[in-house]
């Protein structure tokens, strides 16, 4: 395989997954980042620390490569993207329509976005009867404020750049993807690894605080299946916005019960609703997904939360927050 291949986020939890899925189908890989992984060393075959922000930096990362995987955002999980509008829109926009010319410029052929369900109208998740949400439901907009309206924005900028330019582009949704070696603690953590987390830190039977009434509904996509969905959506030949998550709905008390069986640990949960909560309820519709890939996650929710959190449970101990008794 001769193809090079430039992952941006290649830092972050997602980026760092596809860069060793990608290594593995045997692509040369770059990596671009703010910062190296967190967790453990890259497997990209050179990674450069380059703030993308800048339109310099952008020309030199996509310079000598076939496609761009372009995940860097400025992103965290509903308490971060609620109080820092302005700072993830103006970040995100810049890294992204320079990343498009820059990629456009140095003749890559092709270019994948990674989007969000945040894009949804807020009118179609704000009900006690969920539906699960289409690609096309994404009109008329009303994306989630701030950070939902710059992925909207990019959806847009990379149709246009496919159609005025020729620049093959792709865009996936995500659908809260979660797993091991991501983000589990600071404020940026989605709520799988928030919850992995407190129930880890819990003793036997104790309390752990949950954000709202614990009854807004969510689907959780595995980490694994997510790089594989994005993946085979490259080697398609379909270029309007794309769901990747799994279509089975859960209320954020079923999530703590399960990681609670999971630890072997008896939970009661304390809401606070004053704490974000995002919308109602949203689910994906993985239709056309399914259509369109003949493909779709199989990893079950169970296995992925066990991976995760065991993998947090270990984090914990390797920093002291836990102390596992002598002998164990």
């Amino acid at each position: 395989m001769d193809k090079k291949v430039l992952v941006t986020g290649a830092g972050g939890f997602i980026g760092h997954h596809l860069v060793k899925y990608l290594k593995d189908k045997g692509y040369w890989v770059r990596g671009v980042d703010i910062k190296l992984p967190e967790y453990e060393d890259t497997a990209a075959d050179e990674f450069e620390l380059l703030d993308l922000r800048r339109w310099a930096n952008c020309l030199q990362a996509t310079r000598g490569v076939d496609e761009v995987y372009n995940l860097a955002a400025n992103m965290g999980g509903i308490g971060f993207i609620e109080s820092h509008k302005a700072e993830i829109m103006h970040d995100n926009v810049l890294i992204n329509v320079h990343m498009l010319e820059a990629a456009r410029l140095n003749g890559v052929e092709k270019f994948l976005y990674t989007s969000s369900a945040c894009v949804y109208p807020g009118y179609k998740q704000n009900t006690a009867d969920v539906t699960p949400l289409k690609e096309e439901d994404a009109y008329p907009a009303d994306a989630e404020d701030g950070y939902g309206w710059e992925k909207l924005f990019t959806e847009r900028q990379c149709r246009h750049y496919y159609e005025d330019y020729g620049l093959k582009t792709y865009t996936v949704r995500f659908h809260n993807i979660f797993g091991h070696l991501g983000t589990y603690d600071g404020g940026r953590e989605k709520s799988p690894a928030a919850i992995c987390r407190k129930i880890a830190l819990a003793k036997e039977e104790d309390e752990i605080e949950v954000w709202g009434d614990g009854k807004q509904t969510r689907s959780y996509c595995f980490i694994d299946d997510c790089v594989e969905g994005i993946f085979r959506l490259m080697q398609s030949d379909y270029h309007e916005p794309l769901n990747l998550g799994q279509d089975r709905m859960i209320t954020i008390n079923e999530l703590v019960d399960i990681v609670a069986e999971i630890a072997g640990k008896k939970i009661t949960k304390r809401y606070d609703l004053t704490k974000p909560q995002g919308v109602r309820g949203r689910n994906s519709d993985n239709t056309r997904l399914r259509e369109v890939l003949g493909w779709e996650p199989r990893t079950s929710l169970e296995e992925g939360l066990e991976r995760t959190y065991k993998w947090i449970y270990g984090e914990l101990v390797k920093t002291g927050r836990i102390k596992e008794p002598v002998g164990s």
